[in-house]
């Protein structure tokens, strides 16, 4: 019999950070910004998908995320092979390609908004779970054939700071698809997504989006783990969340919520996400 092997170690950090609903929706509300910014845009208004019910695709993206992060080496692999498949047959309805670099900002976002999901929530991640965090999504990469994707989470850091300067820009396609974050969310659920994507993404993308400063926020959300302890969580995702989303918020949890340690703990060699990208 042959052996069965996950695809991420069930000790790892990214299963942590993956199996955690409330981290996993920081994760989405920072690549909802970029997703507004990304030069390639006009992909996801091609489909009409995103544009079309913009928190029911994150909820369906999470979902093939967790899938692959949960599973086993052989359902991840087949897991990734559809993912590529939709691609390709979205490529051949347009008559186009989808750009190489896009697929690497897609990414590259999840590792980078993985790391700052963590911090804003629990604490920076040492330079082990960093390369860690990398090395999984590397090998996501692989499996959805990325081409030119550095090896090492020092390389990334690099090369992902050169794909925020050169393919993120305010559009006309950035202004329709935050008109539809606040017509799905309403206004009053719209305004705190503005805070946290204030407070969560790189200064590069604060900039383009003109979002108010926000720090005020970091130290309440670094408490947040106080009112899960509380028993309030589900009172905060009704105030966060429409109703009918509800059900799919809470499947989004694929570990028990545990009481993090708020107190930072890194490693001297790693580097926190809120002090990178920085330059504009």
């Amino acid at each position: 019999m042959r052996r069965v092997t996950d695809f991420v170690r069930r000790d790892s950090i990214v299963r942590r950070i993956w199996g955690d609903g409330d981290m996993v929706l920081l994760i989405f509300a920072g690549c909802a910004a970029e997703f507004a910014l990304n030069r390639a845009v006009d992909w996801l208004f091609f489909t009409g998908k995103l544009p079309g019910d913009p928190i029911g695709r994150l909820f369906s993206t999470a979902g093939y995320a967790q899938h692959i992060v949960f599973a086993d080496t052989q359902t991840a692999s087949r897991t990734l092979d559809r993912i590529r498949s939709a691609h390709k047959a979205v490529e051949h309805q347009r008559g186009q390609q989808i750009p190489d670099w896009a697929h690497r900002d897609v990414l590259y976002m999840l590792i980078d908004y993985s790391e700052r999901a963590h911090e804003l929530f629990a604490r920076p991640l040492s330079a082990d779970e960093q390369s860690e965090l990398y090395n999984v999504f590397y090998r996501v990469g692989i499996g959805l054939g990325i081409p030119d994707l550095p090896t090492s989470y020092i390389e990334w850091e690099g090369d992902r700071a050169c794909h925020m300067r050169r393919d993120l820009l305010n559009s006309a396609g950035t202004k329709a698809l935050y008109s539809q974050y606040r017509n799905h969310l309403g206004p009053w659920r719209y305004h705190p997504l503005l805070r946290v994507q204030a407070v969560l993404a790189p200064a590069h993308v604060r900039g383009l989006l003109q979002l108010s400063s926000a720090e005020w926020l970091r130290p309440l959300l670094r408490v947040y783990p106080l009112l899960v302890r509380a028993g309030l969580r589900s009172i905060v995702q009704r105030l966060l969340m429409p109703s009918r989303y509800l059900g799919a918020v809470r499947r989004l949890d694929h570990i028990a919520p545990r009481h993090l340690k708020i107190a930072p703990t890194r490693s001297a060699h790693a580097s926190p996400a809120s002090q990178r990208h920085l330059a504009p």
